[in-house]
């Protein structure tokens, strides 16, 4: 990779480290996480797993320094649009920083993210990765750049949309470029979906799809579009003279360059001014006469789509627990190294209750981020009952995930103090990007309906989940039975009460609290699940304490007045922030403590 970027060192002096705070430049954020390889060694192959250890660990120490750099300079000079090219020609262009393209060719082809669950042979693996392998890259690669996750996510949507229905004419023009790691030959894929008229409510879609051939023609606007000039972009229009409603969407393959070398009938009126993700490009479309091709049944355009959507919602969901990470690391980082009032911060009694704040919801967004790509790699092997399961568990992690980094990522931020509302620190910028992942592909209220309304009121899929969960505490005999008795029944009330609130219309206000309350319970099964397995690898059942911590704080009424829980929670803080592995006997004592 062209070393081109080095951020100077800062001068100290004589000023003691434990004054300044160190943040986490030269971390190798693969390393210092060993719950991602331990959750990876459950889920993985061993023989895949063992493969894969020296590329995340490449990635890792790229993306805590170089690749974090690179990400702050992309953030600070973001893209800008140029209506005409030297000549004076009308031909728009977006000029990226320098530092977006090292990220940019670290994702794309160094890595190759965004192909390494279509195309075979990435980093030297003969097949195609399972989703949970590839989406531990796009965990450690989010981590230092968060904007450029769209670019990768929608480019493998797009290939996968186009692999998947496609005609053989397409598949053979486009999907290649989609794929490919070569920089030359790579053609990224865009996701151009909301207009004015209506964002989550698809249906009331305005663009006009013309028939012309062997193609059709797009009139209309799209309002908000990320990865603006990509060269290859999947959208929604009405077909000309087509029912209302979703029913009536097509959905079309648009490139951004025609056969003769020209541009597409379409253009960039503006690049938006966002309060994150400032690297990557998002624009308004104006749509005047631009050829596309029908991809699939034209009456099945929403479905079709739908399937990008939902991937997009899990990668949203490993996106967003990447920035947690990051907060956790940096977080952390300040409260071993700062010293306060005669002692580090880590070992000051609220610090330490602060720091189980921002740890919690992290380590639940990693198990139920894996929990939701393993239930994605056994529906695509054909699983129907994992098909349910994804159904439900998809809006579920997308849901909760990406509101807790807002708070993951803020919390971090009053860490660092001060100075972490500076944008010289990363916490300012983890914080912008953080109020992403909660509105796009789905606001919060959309996700849930989609979760009570659609995946438990229409098709039932709690009853998938139920099962699943039951059978992970039926797998974990190492785990306290008087424990395991408890999750079920916490199962069992989380799944009634989620088909209570989508029995009714009128207790559609409740929504997202049975969404939380699902995830919550499922989080505390996950890790139950884990620290069983983890303590059969290496004798730690460490993680068992994350389940005690989602119990007492998320699904437990508390007295507000009682200390003995605060005492119960340094204990746990003793363990989970030191670095001593704790066996199962001592967890037991503290999961039975009142």
């Amino acid at each position: 990779m062209h070393q081109f970027l080095k951020r100077d060192d800062v001068m100290t002096g004589g000023a003691r480290p434990e004054l300044l705070a160190p943040d986490t430049t030269g971390l190798n954020f693969y390393r210092a996480d060993p719950a991602l390889a331990d959750l990876l060694r459950i889920h993985l192959p061993e023989a895949l797993f063992r493969h894969l250890v020296p590329h995340l660990d490449r990635l890792g120490e790229l993306a805590g320094s170089y690749l974090d750099e690179c990400a702050r300079l992309a953030d600070r000079h973001g893209p800008v649009l140029h209506q005409r090219d030297r000549f004076g020609r009308d031909v728009q262009w977006v000029e990226y920083h320098p530092a977006y393209r090292e990220l940019e060719r670290a994702a794309f082809g160094e890595f190759g993210i965004h192909a390494m669950s279509i195309r075979k042979g990435i980093l030297g693996w003969p097949t195609k990765y399972p989703v949970t392998a590839k989406h531990a890259f796009t965990f450690l690669f989010n981590q230092a750049e968060f904007g450029l996750g769209c670019p990768i996510n929608v480019t493998d949507g797009c290939a996968k949309l186009l692999a998947s229905f496609g005609s053989d004419g397409l598949k053979a023009k486009y999907l290649d470029g989609l794929t490919q790691t070569d920089m030359r030959k790579l053609t990224q894929g865009g996701q151009f979906m909301t207009e004015k008229e209506g964002g989550s409510d698809v249906g009331t879609l305005t663009t006009v799809a013309v028939p012309e051939g062997d193609h059709w023609r797009l009139h209309g606007e799209k309002w908000f579009c990320s990865n603006a000039d990509a060269k290859v972009v999947m959208l929604l229009a009405r077909p000309q003279g087509a029912e209302a409603g979703t029913r009536g969407v097509g959905l079309f393959l648009m490139p951004r360059f025609l056969d003769d070398g020209s541009q597409n009938h379409y253009r960039i009126v503006r690049l938006k001014d966002k309060l994150g993700t400032r690297s990557m490009a998002s624009g308004e479309i104006k749509l005047e006469g631009a050829v596309a091709y029908a991809v699939g049944r034209l009456d099945r355009g929403f479905v079709q789509m739908a399937e990008m959507v939902n991937s997009s919602r899990l990668s949203n969901g490993v996106k967003s627990t990447a920035l947690m990470r990051r907060a956790w690391h940096d977080a952390i980082t300040v409260a071993r190294n700062r010293v306060v009032f005669g002692k580090p911060i880590v070992d000051l009694p609220l610090g330490r209750r602060q720091l189980l704040k921002i740890l919690l919801p992290t380590e639940q967004a990693l198990s139920m981020s894996f929990l939701t790509a393993d239930a994605l790699d056994r529906a695509e092997a054909g699983s129907q009952d994992a098909a349910a399961l994804l159904r439900i568990l998809t809006p579920t992690l997308k849901f909760r995930a990406t509101r807790d980094a807002r708070k993951v990522c803020g919390d971090a931020l009053e860490m660092r103090g001060g100075i972490g509302y500076v944008e010289e620190f990363v916490t300012a910028r983890l914080l912008r990007d953080a109020h992403l992942g909660s509105i796009w592909e789905g606001t919060g209220n959309i996700v849930a309906l989609d979760a009570l309304k659609r995946a438990v009121g229409r098709h039932g899929a709690e009853a998938a989940l139920a099962a699943d969960l039951h059978a992970r505490l039926d797998d974990s005999a190492a785990v306290p039975q008087a424990w395991r008795d408890q999750l079920h029944r916490f199962v069992d009330r989380a799944v009634g009460f989620a088909r209570e609130v989508a029995g009714r219309a009128d207790n559609e206000s409740e929504a997202r609290r049975a969404t939380s309350l699902l995830y919550h319970v499922a989080s505390a099964v996950s890790t139950t699940w884990e620290s069983a397995r983890i303590h059969a690898m290496r004798g730690d059942a460490r993680r068992l304490l994350l389940a005690k911590l989602v119990v007492a704080h998320r699904l437990t009424p508390s007295d507000p007045f009682r200390l003995a829980e605060n005492r119960m929670d340094d204990a746990i803080a003793t363990l989970l922030l030191g670095e001593r592995a704790a066996d199962m006997e001592e967890v037991g004592e503290l999961l039975s403590a009142a």
